[in-house]
């Protein structure tokens, strides 16, 4: 596997130290409790029926102070109640356009580093690894998965760690997209025939039409035949929001993409998402390939490949690592493996190393 890929180095709109809050919030106790706080600590404190307006008339440090504080103090559910604008502007129509969009206090703990060490995702340059998929009857070689890693100070972060800040911050549906487009990109010069596998998270996409359109360019551009496109939906996503996860889904077809049904675990219920998503690709997960040898998982994973062969569908069992769980997997019906006996996740070596800032 050889070709360039490029580095994506984001830029992140981290906030600044402030010197004013106003805070909202429909739980009658949370700004009572967040204005005794701020009282203590010699801010200064307005009020209206369910606002409160804090000012620093020091410079911002004694908010910094506050923000620590709260993260202590409140717990994770109040802090997901309220809603912060920071430094908000005189004027009115600016004012209302500022407060409908500001964040939870949970995100803005999260965006200042206070609950989570951001960091690791504003101060990382991000590129994709790629794992081969291979066929189970053949040997041959047939996809690849992309998968998101970082660099921080030489330390290597894992795309589930990026994906959970991301998360925390608001920033979901930002990464999601850099995500799925730097896999495309950096597989355009080395992919050849094989399918390629991008994991996509349905919450990050809210109109399919106007959220995926870049992605649509990016394919256009890489001359990949979108047919060769696999978009990975995990299962635990799937059964969260049913009817948008469809209709993000009806998109991805019409555009000749294909799905999978990604990490699907032992469970009857996994049959009755099956049957209503059709994934064109099943993927059951390294949890329920490593006990294929029980009754029980062995049962629930025949049953799963059954439904989705009548479907149309293949299936992939993921997390191969010896050649006995290969052959576990080939006598339940599986067509396609995936895991370190085949290969480990790589990184193509490039030519050269553009980075790439994204505004």
């Amino acid at each position: 596997m050889t070709g360039p890929v490029d580095v994506v180095r984001p830029s992140w709109e981290t906030p600044q130290r402030a010197r004013r809050l106003l805070l909202a919030s429909t739980l009658s106790h949370v700004l009572p409790s967040i204005s005794r706080v701020a009282g203590a600590m010699g801010l200064r404190i307005g009020t209206a029926p369910g606002l409160l307006d804090i000012v620093d008339d020091e410079g911002g440090r004694r908010i910094d102070r506050l923000l620590q504080r709260l993260a202590r103090e409140l717990t994770t559910a109040e802090t997901e109640a309220v809603r912060v604008t920071t430094d908000p502007p005189a004027d009115g129509v600016a004012l209302a356009t500022r407060l409908l969009t500001a964040p939870t206090l949970a995100v803005e703990l999260a965006r200042r580093g206070v609950t989570v060490e951001m960091s690791l995702l504003t101060d990382a340059v991000l590129w994709p690894v790629y794992q081969p998929i291979m066929s189970l009857a053949s040997g041959g070689m047939v996809g690849h998965e992309a998968l998101l890693r970082g660099r921080v100070d030489g330390r290597e972060v894992g795309g589930g760690d990026l994906f959970f800040l991301a998360e925390r911050a608001g920033w979901l549906r930002r990464l999601d997209r850099l995500a799925r487009e730097a896999a495309i990109t950096g597989a355009a010069g080395w992919l050849g025939g094989a399918d390629l596998y991008v994991n996509s998270n349905p919450a990050a996409v809210h109109r399919p039409s106007v959220c995926l359109a870049s992605t649509e360019a990016v394919v256009h551009d890489s001359g990949i035949d979108p047919r060769q496109l696999v978009f990975e939906v995990v299962a635990s996503h799937a059964v969260t929001d049913r009817e948008h996860l469809l209709s993000v889904l009806e998109h991805h077809r019409s555009l000749g993409w294909r799905i999978a049904l990604d990490d699907v675990h032992v469970g009857w219920s996994s049959l009755a998402l099956v049957s209503v998503v059709r994934p064109d690709v099943l993927k059951l997960s390294k949890t329920l390939v490593a006990r294929l040898h029980e009754p029980g998982p062995n049962a629930i994973a025949r049953a799963l490949i059954e439904l989705t062969h009548v479907q149309g569908g293949l299936v992939v069992a993921e997390g191969i690592e010896s050649e006995r769980t290969a052959e576990q997997a080939r006598a339940v019906g599986a067509d396609l493996g995936q895991g370190w006996l085949f290969g480990r996740p790589v990184r193509p070596e490039p030519e050269s190393e553009p980075e790439l800032v994204l505004a």
